[in-house]
């Protein structure tokens, strides 16, 4: 297994999503554990954070996951839902690789913020590219 500061040189050519806020907590097999601590660029006309934001952080995460130790997975369907609205200034999103496959994977991705709130649940089917 590499470190988390293999893991984390790795991904920071997901310039995107890292500068954006993202960071990686915690990685391990099928794992991942990344936030974004929001800032006024994270916020969309009336105060509330923008859907991309969650998406962003969900997409990270499931980057990590599923290409920390062999690359080449990619999102073949991804299907968000908002459950409430953020009150918290920091969004975490963890992983959860619920069927691993010979050619596909899926995720599940809850996005909390730093109180434990369940704001929005991310569901991602992979494609592992074999590349």
């Amino acid at each position: 297994m590499k470190s988390l500061e293999e893991i984390r040189e790795f991904f920071s050519r997901d310039r995107y999503a890292t500068e954006s806020g993202a960071v990686i907590e915690e990685a391990g097999e099928k794992y991942a554990k990344c936030s974004i601590e929001l800032g006024p660029m994270h916020r969309n006309a009336v105060g509330g954070v923008m859907g991309a934001v969650y998406y962003t952080l969900a997409d990270f995460a499931f980057a990590v996951a599923t290409n920390a130790e062999v690359p080449g997975t990619v999102s073949l369907d991804a299907n968000i839902t908002f459950l409430r609205s953020c009150k918290g200034t920091k969004l975490i999103c963890e992983a959860k690789c619920i069927r691993d496959g010979k050619t596909t994977c899926y995720y599940e991705m809850p996005i909390t913020d730093e109180n434990g709130t369940l704001l929005t649940m991310v569901h991602i089917t992979g494609y592992k590219t074999g590349k």
